[in-house]
């Protein structure tokens, strides 16, 4: 057996590159005992979008997150919304709900300044009785991007999102098969709007990389028909794949302020960090080659990194 070690960095650009996608809306509508129904432009894809978005509004509203409900994703809610994607969901649609929020935050300062002692619940049956609207809709465009790709010239993106990643590897040399020991990872994610989520993000994020890199095999009939279609016949990282030992931190003291409450996306920039395990698993095939009389440095290994032989 042999073992292998290697760090990998990434860096990742936030927008969608068609510029007329970097825009979506919210609606936020109050009722009278209190409570607020949400609805924004992202699909909750078990990402925890709506986690963080019931979070932005309770902040800009100044109440607890019980309070507050979401409404699924619908275009009669929020018309032409981009999709949620470029890990951009959590840029887009909390600016726009915080535009949202803010606008019934000023509609209710007068309340607020008759009544200062007053609570959420006071303040909203008094904002109706006066006859104060207490639905709003928010939008946001990001500002300051748009490339041209003819020219080569303009901002592609709004900001980047950091990383990097070490991984510890041990091969089997006469199978070719392999165990991942320890990783490390640290994401420059800003100031974080969910910890929890955002390392539940990475670490999903790095598995489904380690899936690409080193297991998910596309096989082939000689007629061109693919073998690897379906569960049955197509290898995923399973619980066993983790690494035994699996650090994720997030950088402290990095505020973003390109971003809602300086926060940075997620969701893509950590998939790259698996990487690490590739280059590990060559690192450990060099030191065996070396053991065998192979002298030659060169020699190349294509991803995934499968211990099935690959047709020349």
């Amino acid at each position: 057996k042999k073992r292998g070690i290697s760090v990998v960095p990434t860096k990742f650009g936030i927008s969608f590159t068609v510029l007329f996608l970097n825009q979506t809306g919210a609606l936020v509508h109050v009722y009278t005992d209190g409570s607020v129904l949400l609805t924004h432009g992202g699909t909750e894809m078990g990402q925890g979008l709506h986690t963080k978005m019931i979070q932005i509004a309770g902040k800009v509203l100044g109440i607890s997150p019980d309070k507050i409900h979401i409404c699924e994703t619908s275009t009669d809610k929020v018309p032409n919304t981009s999709a949620t994607a470029a890990s951009s969901g959590s840029d887009l649609n909390g600016m726009a709900v915080m535009n949202a929020c803010g606008v019934i935050n000023e509609r209710l300062e007068p309340i607020k300044k008759h009544y200062p002692k007053g609570t959420w619940e006071e303040w909203i049956a008094a904002a109706y009785t006066n006859r104060i609207s207490l639905s709003a809709t928010g939008y946001y465009k990001t500002p300051n991007i748009g490339y041209e790709f003819g020219s080569k010239t303009g901002v592609a993106f709004n900001y980047f999102s950091f990383g990097a990643a070490c991984s510890e590897v041990e091969i089997d040399c006469l199978t070719g098969d392999h165990k991942v020991l320890k990783t490390d990872i640290v994401m420059d994610l800003g100031e974080s709007l969910n910890p929890a989520i955002d390392i539940g993000q990475i670490e999903g994020a790095f598995m489904q990389g380690y899936g690409l890199f080193t297991l998910e095999e596309m096989v082939y009939s000689p007629k061109g028909v693919m073998f690897t279609r379906g569960p049955g016949a197509y290898k995923i990282p399973g619980f066993a794949d983790i690494p035994s030992e699996f650090n994720v931190s997030l950088l402290k003291g990095a505020p973003n302020p390109r971003a809602v409450y300086s926060s940075k996306a997620v969701g893509e920039p950590p998939l790259f960090l698996a990487s690490s395990v590739f280059f590990a698993i060559k690192e450990a095939i060099k030191d065996a080659r070396k053991d065998a009389g192979l002298q030659s440095k060169q020699f190349v290994l294509t991803a995934p990194a499968t211990s099935a032989a690959k047709p020349s």
